[in-house]
This record gives C-alpha cells, sequence and structure tokens, in this order.
C-alpha cells in the first residue's frame, strides 16, 4: 500500500505543477491574444491545445486527491480529514466551477481568467506549505487567505490586461 499511496502521491504533486505551468501559459497567451485587439485562429489553436492541458491536470488531481483523501477519510473517518485536504478540495470546486462558468460564457472576463490563475497558484502554495510541513492552519485561516489571494489576483490580471488592451483611438 506504501508504493502505491507514493505512486498517487507523486502523480498529485507532477499534476499540481502541470496544471500550474499550464496556467501560466494559458494567461500568457491570452495577454498576447489580446495585445492587437483580435485573437486569430493560429492564437486560439495554441490556446485550445494549453486549455487540453490544463483539463488533463484537473482530472488527474481531482483523481489521485480523491484517492488520497479516501485513505485518509478510511483510516481516520471524516474528523481526520485535515484542513490541508479541505482546502484542496475548496480550490477544486472553484477551478471546476469557475471553468464550467467561463466555458458557458457565464462568468465575466474580469472575473474568470483571474479565478483560474489564483487558483492554479493557491494549489502550488499549498503544495509548498505541504512540502515545508507548514500545514498546521486552520480551514477560516485557509479560507481568508484564499479570499485575499484571490481578490489580489483579480487585481493583478485585470491589471495587465489593461495595460495589454489596446486603447481606441478617438477621432476628432
Amino acid at each position: 500500500m506504501t508504493l502505491f499511496l507514493t505512486f498517487i502521491t507523486i502523480l498529485k504533486v507532477l499534476s499540481i505543477a502541470l496544471g500550474v505551468g499550464a496556467s501560466t501559459l494559458a494567461v500568457t497567451n491570452f495577454f498576447v491574444a489580446i495585445a492587437d485587439g483580435y485573437i486569430d485562429e493560429t492564437e486560439r489553436r495554441m490556446m485550445g491545445v494549453v486549455y487540453t492541458v490544463l483539463r488533463v491536470a484537473m482530472v488527474a488531481i481531482l483523481g489521485t486527491a480523491g484517492m488520497l483523501i479516501a485513505y485518509e477519510y478510511g483510516k481516520n473517518g471524516l474528523s481526520g480529514i485535515s484542513s490541508l485536504n479541505y482546502a484542496l478540495v475548496t480550490i477544486l470546486l472553484v477551478l471546476y466551477t469557475n471553468a464550467l462558468l467561463m466555458t458557458a460564457h457565464k462568468v465575466s472576463t474580469t472575473v474568470g481568467p483571474a479565478l483560474q490563475a489564483g487558483s492554479w497558484y493557491a494549489l502550488g502554495i499549498l503544495l509548498a506549505l505541504q512540502t515545508l510541513t507548514l500545514t498546521d492552519f486552520t480551514y477560516t485561516q485557509f479560507l481568508l487567505g484564499y479570499i485575499a489571494w484571490l481578490i489580489l489576483a483579480i487585481g493583478i490580471i485585470n491589471g495587465i490586461m489593461t495595460a495589454v488592451t489596446p486603447k481606441k483611438k478617438y477621432l476628432g
């Protein structure tokens, strides 16, 4: 069982790394694509490939995290599930819900991309905290930090979007 748990944990770590990297590329590609005011077919195709990689990472994280949390639950019961895993589930819920809403065009471009990028980086930060064994936070502390982080991400992403979006020229 230890070998299996080790393998699943490594796969989860690699999946989070893949997702954080692909998310960085997705946001960067988007900024480059909108800089000229038009997303051409080549840009759209490249962004599609990156979004596919993001989906693969999301499925892999969901599967591996689900197995690890199920193991933790089986061993310790519901009260034994760590705040770290509750935080992980919360971030995954935000990632999946936001991705579905973005696909359906039900979330603003001022919020959706920033929630995705902020959530992917939150997963990366969570993984770093776990590696450093700095996981003695409560779920409430996590939520407050996560909300503050997402507000910061919205500000950063929208600031960059404003800077790279072409300004309309007024004739007059």
